[in-house]
């Protein structure tokens, strides 16, 4: 459990607007959904704790938006099963599920203002009426947005009108939170601020969060946990260090973050790890779990590959290669080296500003790494 995870303990009657009943796990069984001849999900197996951030992260297509509306009810499961706190939520429509959902588009009705769009989903619950006005300034007081209640959303901001979403969202005080990717029309600063708001709000309410999004550095910064998935299926599930700095295959280790990706093919196997042969140096690994002879993938952080001048010295033994740097890039705390080796494959250097080597573009280098940052994947 992460410092901002809370074990929700607050009851359907409990204080402000996010109150929820005790509970909020979600399990996933062999879920299958096919459009067509499409397998847009197959067979997922996903368990998801009470209370916990957990990101859905792919590219487009992956399955991600699909799997969220089966959650949420607003497509049905070709297979399989979806069980909210042990009861089984199949074949139970949107609005009978404890369960809301914050689209990517908002969808605030523009005839209305702010308090009226966030009581609609009270009115359809057939919440008392002398309860409407305390439960809409409750959530809106969570978001902070009670001074914008007679507003109508084209008046307001793009983050204000997902704050008003989200608020929609939460007066019906559900167990389960879903986002589809509820940022993605907002400027970079916006989006942060807003991570820093959600982040915010689940420490507060103790909710589960499922949160669907493209983006690797907004899944990184806001999980619990992070389910990788691709093609339909999910590749890992783990938190934002696990699937950063132990990837399962050579999908995730490229998908989250960058990585240098070396062809290879193990000449050694011992103890001590691997001896990989590559198309430009060897490579020594620490890895395990591999014979000599075999096809493999290995894979380099750029923030753990040292580069200097060329003058220093040639490269001698494993994990090093020498090239001419062809691109430099000030990105702030680090300066990134794009380097090209002499058959013209490309490698990317990340050092720290305070401590870059006085290298630029044209300059000839040498490229360092250590065998412990090198992860070796099977060659798909």
């Amino acid at each position: 459990m992460t410092a901002r995870q809370q074990t929700p303990a607050q009851t359907a009657g409990g204080t402000g607007a996010g109150g929820s009943a005790t509970g909020g796990a979600l399990r996933l069984s062999a879920v299958h959904k096919r459009f067509g001849e499409h397998t847009a999900i197959d067979r997922v197996d996903l368990d998801i704790r009470a209370g916990e951030f957990l990101s859905l992260l792919g590219p487009s297509g992956c399955g991600k938006t699909t799997l969220l509306r089966m959650i949420g009810g607003f497509e049905d499961p070709t297979s399989g099963a979806i069980a909210l706190d042990g009861e089984d939520l199949t074949g139970l429509p949107p609005f009978r599920r404890p369960v809301n959902t914050v689209f990517q588009s908002y969808a605030l009705f523009p005839h209305y203002t702010v308090a009226e769009n966030v009581a609609y989903g009270l009115k359809r619950a057939k919440v008392p009426r002398r309860d409407l006005a305390p439960r809409v300034a409750e959530a809106l007081d969570l978001v902070q947005m009670r001074r914008f209640a007679d507003r109508k959303p084209d008046m307001l901001s793009g983050g204000q009108q997902q704050r008003v979403a989200l608020a929609r969202a939460l007066v019906n005080r559900p167990r389960v939170l879903l986002l589809d990717e509820p940022m993605s029309a907002l400027d970079r600063k916006l989006r942060e601020e807003m991570q820093l708001e959600l982040i915010r709000l689940h420490t507060d309410l103790g909710l589960t969060f499922v949160f669907v999004t493209h983006d690797q550095e907004e899944a990184l910064a806001m999980s619990d946990r992070i389910v990788v998935m691709s093609e339909g299926r999910i590749q890992q599930v783990g938190s934002a260090e696990e699937v950063y700095g132990s990837p399962a295959n050579a999908f995730v280790a490229g998908f989250i973050g960058k990585q240098n990706f070396v062809d290879a093919e193990v000449v050694e196997a011992d103890a001590d790890g691997l001896l990989l042969r590559g198309p430009r140096c060897d490579l020594r690994a620490t890895a395990a779990g591999f014979t000599a002879g075999t096809q493999v993938r290995a894979a380099i952080r750029p923030e753990s590959m040292g580069i200097r001048p060329a003058a220093e010295g040639a490269p001698g033994g494993v994990n090093a290669v020498a090239g001419r740097v062809v691109g430099e890039s000030f990105l702030g705390d680090v300066v990134q080296y794009l380097v090209r080796a002499a058959d013209g494959h490309e490698l990317l250097s990340r050092v720290r500003t305070s401590t870059a080597p006085d290298v630029h573009e044209g300059d000839d280098v040498v490229l360092t790494w250590e065998a412990a940052a090198v992860q070796v994947f099977s060659h798909e």
